[in-house]
């Protein structure tokens, strides 16, 4: 046999090993997709379409699977919001191991994750928010050198966090609402765009943030100390005993030694005795105020106050924010006092709008309650709060309104009245000639604003989801329109920043009808009817504007910012040059969204931002096309599957 000859055999020998290897590992991996989305448990098979042996998975276009360009490897798994119930088979899953992008947000799933998660070495996006997971996090996982975005946050995970210090494109940590113990690592937070651990049971000091992320980060840990959080001393740590002194006569300084070995111990007693004896005194005198209180003795609140010990109550931070003290300890003026038993109102002037969770709260308990600023705005202050049960409140404190108590008595209740499930009502509010604090559910996962500015133009959130905010938020302000479009109150200030998300990411409109508040009260004393609806009508249109111009966020990635920045502007620019597809945001493309639909949603922010109050289309027309838009994306899909 000739040399030519054996080296042509060897040659094709080898090709046809290969490419028998190639489709023995194609069909491989779709075994263990088949059986990794088995063990998810959806709770019907039948509804995640693709999925099965028979097909494949890049170019039969499987439910929530993304490809590469060449359609050769599964780049994303995106499986969120579809009620499974069972486990995260990470064995299986990582036998795909050019998966970069795995998000199984908002389902059901349970158990512990796997150790085998660190065969995924692609990963960029692990995303395992809002689910019942449970046990520890793995040790293998900061072997995931390539890993840019960790959320486990609203999980039963237990144990310490996962020390990502060697992960150096880590970007994104969200663990809150978890039961994590121990220290926090020491991560490199200048490199983060998110990061956060409250509600945890972590201990210990905080370490460095570099003034990256304030308490928000971390509140809900009592345990912790260090700045930010308010409780930024760390206790120092109990003084050792001397060393035992060599003593040539003990009987004689026998007293002398004990008292030195002990004397540490004798002084930590000491401080614990005098601790207990300052917190039973501060708690006789809270005791007497409120004697005081309910024998209707009046107080002074117009003198200054000055606070100590670094503004831990919502008091403390409101006075050192304010011009005027109007908070005494615990008295309350008696001007804000009331004798009459109405229902919701608390003897203190708190009116509770929703008594549900809040059923007996007064007014100085909610003065007295932990609190830290979360922003500072034109129109006011926002505050978290913590309440003794454990009742989380986000407090808005109103500056510079124009209107008077009636008025703003009468709006409250009426947005609280007309409920929608996607807008935040006040659950409780307090009103005087000096102050005004409405106080609303926290929410603890953001806005619309940070998903999209925080998370590298929006990559957590794909087509699909961005057209079902759009389509929740239109929905919600249609209904809220009509229902309070006869008392003239529209939002006034719609913003992705107002656009919050709940605990299974469902958008939710905060702060309606509040900066109108003032124009209404100038509208009231107007004694011409029709110029009342035309500034009425107004607001209703900017609400509309306002709309469009979330649109073009969601669909371009990009926010409006306090930099100059003029998306309006830029989006009509690039339009004007016909290079409309320059629009959109490049993450949408590479997700396999359809360019025609992304149009036709951009028409009708089009629409919606006309300066022109003729062609302007109302909300409830808005929430039909938008909702029409969505019937064909949806249909579609299920026809390309």
């Amino acid at each position: 046999m000739s040399l030519n000859l054996i080296w042509f055999w060897t040659v094709f020998t080898f090709l046809f090993l290969f490419l028998l290897m190639t489709n023995s590992e194609s069909e491989n991996v779709r075994k263990v997709l088949v059986t990794f989305m088995h063990k998810l448990e959806p709770p019907h098979q039948n509804s995640i379409s693709g999925w099965n042996l028979t097909s494949d998975p890049c170019t039969h276009n499987w439910q929530g699977v993304t490809c590469y360009t060449s359609n050769q490897y599964i780049k994303s798994i995106v499986l969120e919001n579809l009620n499974f119930t069972g486990v995260l088979d990470a064995t299986s899953l990582c036998i795909a191991n050019n998966l970069q992008f795995l998000s199984l947000n908002n389902n059901y799933l349970h158990g512990f994750i796997s150790k085998d998660i660190k065969n995924c070495k692609s990963l960029t996006h692990l995303l395992l928010s809002g689910n019942e997971f449970s046990g520890n996090l793995p040790l293998s996982i900061p072997q995931l050198r390539n890993l840019k975005r960790l959320h486990v946050s609203n999980n039963h995970f237990t144990g310490n966090l996962p020390n990502m210090v060697n992960v150096t494109s880590l970007i994104s940590f969200l663990a809150q609402n978890n039961n994590f113990t121990g220290q926090i690592p020491d991560f490199d937070f200048s490199n983060f765009e998110a990061f956060n651990v409250s509600n945890n049971n972590l201990r210990g000091s905080v370490p460095d943030v570099e003034g990256f992320f304030s308490a928000d980060s971390f509140y809900g840990n009592p345990n912790l100390c260090g700045k930010p959080i308010s409780n930024s001393s760390c206790p120092s740590p109990p003084p050792r005993p001397p060393p035992p002194i060599v003593k040539k006569d003990k009987s004689k300084n026998a007293f002398i030694d004990d008292l030195l070995i002990y004397s540490g111990y004798i002084a930590l007693g000491l401080i614990f005795i005098i601790f207990l004896i300052f917190k039973l005194v501060k708690k006789l005198k809270t005791k007497d105020k409120e004697k005081v209180l309910n024998h209707g003795e009046k107080k002074d609140m117009s003198q200054d106050i000055s606070f100590v010990g670094g503004g831990e109550k919502l008091s403390e931070i409101l006075n050192s924010n304010g011009s005027k003290s109007w908070f005494n300890g615990l008295g309350i003026k008696s001007e804000y006092s009331m004798t009459s038993m109405e229902s919701g109102v608390t003897t203190s002037g708190l009116v509770l709008l929703s008594s549900r969770k809040l059923r007996g709260l007064q007014f100085e308990d909610l003065l007295s309650a932990p609190a830290e600023l979360i922003r500072r705005g034109k129109h006011g202050s926002l505050y978290k709060v913590m309440l003794d049960y454990g009742v989380l409140l986000a407090v808005k404190r109103i500056k510079d309104w124009g209107i008077s108590k009636h008025d703003f008595e009468r709006r409250m209740n009426l947005i609280a009245q007309v409920k929608h499930p996607l807008v935040m009502s006040p659950v409780a509010y307090y009103c005087s000639q000096q102050e005004k604090l409405l106080a609303y559910e926290y929410l603890p996962n953001g806005s619309l604003f940070m998903l999209l500015y925080g998370s590298q133009s929006g990559h957590s959130l794909d087509w699909r989801s961005r057209l079902d905010v759009a389509v929740k938020i239109a929905e919600a302000m249609a209904y809220m329109h009509e229902e309070l479009g006869e008392s003239g109150i529209a939002h006034g200030n719609l913003k992705s920043s107002n656009i919050l998300f709940d605990k299974k990411m469902n958008p939710q409109i905060s702060e309606y009808g509040l900066m109108v508040a003032e124009n209404r009260g100038v509208i009231s004393h107007r004694k011409s009817l029709g110029n009342r609806n035309m500034s009425a009508a107004a607001t209703f249109r900017g609400d509309i504007y306002a709309y469009g111009v979330i649109l073009l966020e969601l669909l371009t990635g990009k926010v409006v910012k306090n930099d100059g920045f003029d998306l309006v502007k830029w989006v009509n620019s690039v339009i004007s040059e016909e290079w409309t597809a320059e629009v959109f945001d490049r993450c949408l493309n590479s997700q396999g969204a359809s360019e025609e639909r992304m149009v036709n949603l951009l028409q009708v922010a089009l629409k919606c931002i006309n300066p022109s109050p003729n062609d302007k289309l109302s909300m409830s027309q808005v929430a039909l096309i938008i909702n029409a838009l969505k019937d064909e994306d949806d249909k579609s899909i299920s026809f390309e599957t």
